[in-house]
């Protein structure tokens, strides 16, 4: 099914859950599509079966609370941040409810994580102003990057470049392979100072990105038809803002 305009306006609510007592506050689809994972600020995180439209277990982080939760390449294991006690990130066993790994760093809210879509490998940001790189296989930092405001920060779908959102205004794309030298292209969307940015997520196709806020607007900004030089040059403001939904 192709996702038109009239498509989505079409969809109706088939089913409520009402699992949780306070806000959800992040939720993700597995891998294989056959589950979803919600995060909430009442500390639970509640497993659905998609197949069977269901509730399928609650799990709770009482200690640390829970927020930002991605699954990994495993449908029975998920990374979060924490939203109690410090900002460390937290790799978690499904299957047993037991932590395999910490990732401490951050020292502010964890804003942003994303999976690559190829390997272990993960980011986030964070309102300390920095974007970290991670692998699931070590609790240590595999790169640190400063900016100069807070990050959304997300991978394309071939795992080879990353783009950051930095101040709810500026775009930067980054080659994972050279990050350390900066962005290799950078672009500004129109600033909505009534909103500010709290997502970024490319299409399958790597052609849009998606730029979320916690105001009435989303904006969708082409990518791949875009070379570097085309960034730079000649894509204005007009021509980046693309479409409001």
């Amino acid at each position: 099914m192709k996702l038109t305009d009239n498509v989505l306006r079409s969809f109706r609510v088939a089913k409520v859950f009402r699992e949780n007592s306070d806000k959800i506050n992040c939720f993700d689809f597995s891998s294989n599509g056959e589950t979803i994972i919600s995060s909430s600020d009442d500390d639970s995180l509640v497993l659905y079966d998609c197949q069977e439209g269901k509730p399928k277990r609650t799990l709770y982080s009482k200690k640390y609370g829970v927020d930002l939760i991605r699954y990994t390449h495993a449908a029975n294991t998920v990374v979060y941040s924490s939203n109690k006690i410090d900002d460390t990130i937290r790799y978690l066993s499904l299957h047993d409810n037991k932590y395999i790994r910490y990732f401490p760093g951050h020292n502010k809210r964890v804003t942003s994580l994303s999976m690559s879509p190829v390997d272990d490998t993960f980011i986030s940001g964070s309102l300390d102003k920095t974007i970290r790189l991670w692998d699931l296989r070590s609790p240590n930092c595999q790169g640190l990057m400063h900016l100069q405001g807070k990050p959304v920060c997300s991978f394309d779908p071939e795992g080879l470049i990353f783009a950051a959102g930095v101040n709810s205004e500026m775009v930067k794309l980054y080659d994972l392979r050279s990050f350390d030298k900066g962005p290799f292209a950078t672009f500004k969307l129109q600033y909505d100072r009534t909103c500010e940015w709290t997502g970024l997520k490319f299409s399958n196709d790597g052609k849009l990105i998606l730029v979320s806020t916690n105001g009435g607007a989303l904006h969708l900004t082409p990518t791949a038809s875009c070379t570097r030089r085309k960034w730079i040059l000649s894509c204005n403001t007009r021509e980046m803002t693309g479409l409001y939904l």
